[in-house]
């Protein structure tokens, strides 16, 4: 263990030798005579473990001293001894108050200087001790938050790349629509009907929910989901189970945990209800306007565009323009009008984002 180092301070030169021969032989010790000094050599290095300050000192008195010890981070946790001639019970008091650990009388017992100097000194390695398990207990509970944060994001990429593997004309649809999705909740912060919802929290649960949108797709026979041509009505039907399929999979999942997740109820409710139209003629609950949760009303213009813009089989991919006039034509009917106007007002960006994950030839 290292030997602690203590600073005293005094004007008397007598003073500072007898307690220098007190404390040299177990101690490090310091001197100074001022309390201006003592300021300085309070804040170097080695830093002080303790500090015996003269309270009667001419200039910068101990009182003073004291506080200004205090008053800057890099010394304020040093434990201060008053040492003083003085006997008013206030005048401890007064010391106490502005933060002195302990108090001792002139003229100095020796026995009751190396008691107390010891005691003070256990009780800074203890608070010392603490303070170092505290810290290391705080990185490790930061550094198993970032694991699990991670583990979770993992998870979630894993199974939105699970139905994806089922649709094999998605490729990057997932990052595409979870990109989408957040410039629209950015956009939309400080509109009136979304400032109340859409803080910072609620962004990021619906970063880390919009790739379950379709997470019901794995419950899609192959002869729906990967028909080339026109679903018959039997087969839509089918296919708009998936919704309810991906909602109910995740509740489900809901069921094997202690405590709700947020972004699993955020993620419900994009799964289940991202198919839904602002004019009522969606599926698969039919809901309309503000019956459709906000999460889901960004997620249905997010999916629409990017599927607009993706060629497939059947079609070819319409000029961003083009896709700007389907948008522009499905607002407050497919899309809520406040969702579609800032997606139209913010096309750029969108294209931006189609670009940066646009599908490898």
């Amino acid at each position: 263990m290292a030997v602690a180092t203590i600073l005293i301070v005094d004007d008397e030169p007598t003073n500072l030798s007898l307690l220098m021969h007190l404390l040299r032989p177990d101690y490090q010790v310091r001197a100074a005579n001022s309390g201006e000094s003592a300021l300085r050599a309070a804040a170097g290095e080695p830093r002080p473990d303790l500090v015996l300050l003269d309270v009667m000192m001419p200039g910068m008195d101990g009182y003073t001293a004291l506080w200004r010890l205090r008053a800057n981070p890099a010394t304020a946790e040093i434990p201060v001894i008053f040492l003083t001639a003085l006997v008013d019970d206030l005048d401890e008091e007064r010391g106490l108050q502005l933060g002195a650990a302990d108090y001792i009388s002139k003229p100095i017992k020796p026995t009751v200087l190396l008691a107390r100097v010891r005691v003070q000194l256990e009780a800074k390695q203890a608070r010392d001790w603490m303070k170092d398990q505290n810290v290391i207990l705080e990185a490790e509970v930061a550094r198993r938050m970032v694991e699990n944060d991670l583990t979770q994001q993992v998870t979630i990429r894993a199974l939105a790349h699970l139905a994806e593997t089922r649709d094999p004309e998605t490729g990057n649809h997932i990052l595409r629509t979870q990109g989408y999705v957040l410039q629209l909740a950015h956009g939309l912060r400080e509109h009136p009907r979304f400032a109340a919802t859409l803080d910072e929290r609620y962004i990021d649960l619906l970063a880390r929910s919009a790739p379950l949108h379709d997470i019901g797709k794995v419950g899609i026979p192959d002869y729906v989901l990967l028909k080339p041509g026109k679903l018959t009505a039997e087969e839509w039907a089918i296919m708009q189970t998936h919704a309810r399929l991906g909602s109910d999979a995740i509740e489900e999942a809901e069921r094997d945990i202690e405590m709700p997740l947020p972004f699993l109820a955020v993620a419900k409710e994009i799964a289940h209800w991202h198919h839904e139209k602002w004019d009522g003629s969606g599926y698969p609950d039919r809901l309309a306007g503000e019956s459709i949760p906000i999460a889901a009303r960004l997620m249905a213009l997010a999916d629409v565009f990017d599927a607009v813009i993706s060629a497939r089989a059947y079609k070819p991919a319409p000029s961003f323009a083009e896709t700007r006039d389907i948008i522009a034509a499905g607002r407050g009917v497919h899309f809520d009008p406040d969702i579609c106007d800032a997606f139209l007002g913010g096309l750029d960006d969108f294209v931006a984002i189609a670009t940066r994950y646009q599908e490898e030839a």
